[in-house]
């Protein structure tokens, strides 16, 4: 092409250019973070059918929950960062009332009490608070000189400690230490002086031994075959021995879809939910985990990018603090399976079948978007 033909061109590019520039920005969505969540979605349902023992019933109904969670995204994307600020205090006190309720008149089942019933559905309050929790804390924070002095500090360890007792009284130690995460991560990307989380970390240190006294037998248990599985092979260290079987026996490239051991003959229990990444590693091999952490990596590495680039505190909190999460999510859920952590029931993001935790997720991310495509828009 000669430099005429070339400059004569330039214009048509840049148009075109510019209507895809506006296209994303009228639709207020991250293109990379969308295909990303989207390759994301595909490799968990080609799994799920694989681990639910070729159930296409598993796979059309988390292929539904994946669908209304990215309308949940795409529509929470569309809202200013002023309306979650003006809002998350009304939802969070809403959502610690439903916690009480969970507790005086909630529903249960296998052991745990978690769920309110009303007429058709049921639905699990801690799920709202993994949204409302950051929210509450960044609004509460970015209102207020940075980095927060004492007294704020103080006032934001209530707010974060208040949901996270309630969760943990339910007995659900797994979610209370995900709904927990999320507000620490507000106070540490505040700029939080480092004597404070120093000091932190010791009180926390200091009161282990009073946590083991409230923990329930099951959650001491789990602790106990953390430590030793083998101690009970044929029963509570059955989960733990069996995933690590299955995740050794893939090898390299594994033994191939539809073709595990493990879980298809159904030695590996829960391999559609919490333990799905060991059918990951017997299937498909450290080539389908390393791709699987590749996909996570470039996620967290996005979103800690589109935080980074909000100009106002209460969008960067925000971000920030989502985006961490979502890797405690996926470092928990593969500690737990490996052996290098305790099991608490956290499902693998957006590959383990669930129901209101992916509407939840993708919900996050629709935050997410909404504070990076208002990154210029102020609270106040």
């Amino acid at each position: 092409m000669t430099t005429t033909e070339f400059r004569r061109h330039m214009p048509e590019a840049s148009d075109s250019l510019r209507r895809r520039r506006s296209l994303w920005s009228y639709t207020n969505l991250d293109p990379i973070m969308l295909m990303l969540l989207l390759a994301l979605s595909a490799f968990g349902l080609f799994i799920l059918y694989s681990a639910s023992g070729q159930d296409m019933g598993y796979v059309t109904r988390q292929a539904i929950r994946m669908g209304a969670g990215f309308v949940a995204m795409i529509f929470l994307a569309q809202l200013e960062p002023r309306f979650f600020g003006r809002w998350a205090p009304w939802i969070y006190v809403v959502g610690v009332a439903l916690l009480v309720g969970v507790i005086l008149f909630g529903v249960g089942a296998k052991g745990a009490q978690r769920w309110i019933q009303l007429p058709g559905f049921r639905f699990q309050p801690s799920e709202i608070m993994k949204l409302v929790l950051p929210l509450m804390i960044a609004t509460y924070l970015a209102k207020r000189p940075l980095p927060p002095s004492l007294k704020h500090t103080f006032v934001a360890l209530i707010l974060i400690g208040m949901p996270t007792v309630l969760i943990m009284k339910q007995p659900d130690l797994g979610t209370s230490l995900l709904i927990a995460a999320s507000g620490i991560f507000v106070l540490l990307f505040s700029g939080i002086l480092w004597r404070y989380i120093f000091a932190a970390l010791g009180l926390a240190a200091a009161a282990l031994p009073g946590l083991w006294m409230v923990m329930k037998d099951y959650q001491k248990q789990r602790v106990l075959t953390f430590l030793d599985p083998e101690s009970d092979p044929l029963g509570s260290g059955w989960n733990i021995i069996q995933s690590k079987t299955a995740i050794g026996s893939g090898g390299v490239t594994g033994k191939g879809w539809l073709d595990g051991t493990q879980s298809q003959l159904d030695f590996l229990p829960e391999s559609h939910t919490d333990f799905i990444i060991a059918v990951i590693a017997e299937e498909l091999g450290m080539v389908g985990v390393v791709t699987l952490l590749l996909l996570y990596a470039a996620i967290i590495g996005r979103g800690l990018w589109m935080a980074a680039t909000v100009q106002h505190s209460f969008g960067r909190l925000v971000a920030g603090s989502i985006t961490l999460t979502f890797f405690v999510y996926v470092f928990v859920n593969i500690g737990m399976v490996s052996g290098l952590l305790p099991v608490v029931g956290v499902p693998l993001p957006l590959v383990s079948y669930g129901g209101t935790s992916i509407v939840t997720l993708m919900a996050g991310f629709g935050l997410l978007m909404s504070m990076h495509s208002h990154k210029t828009m102020m609270l106040r």
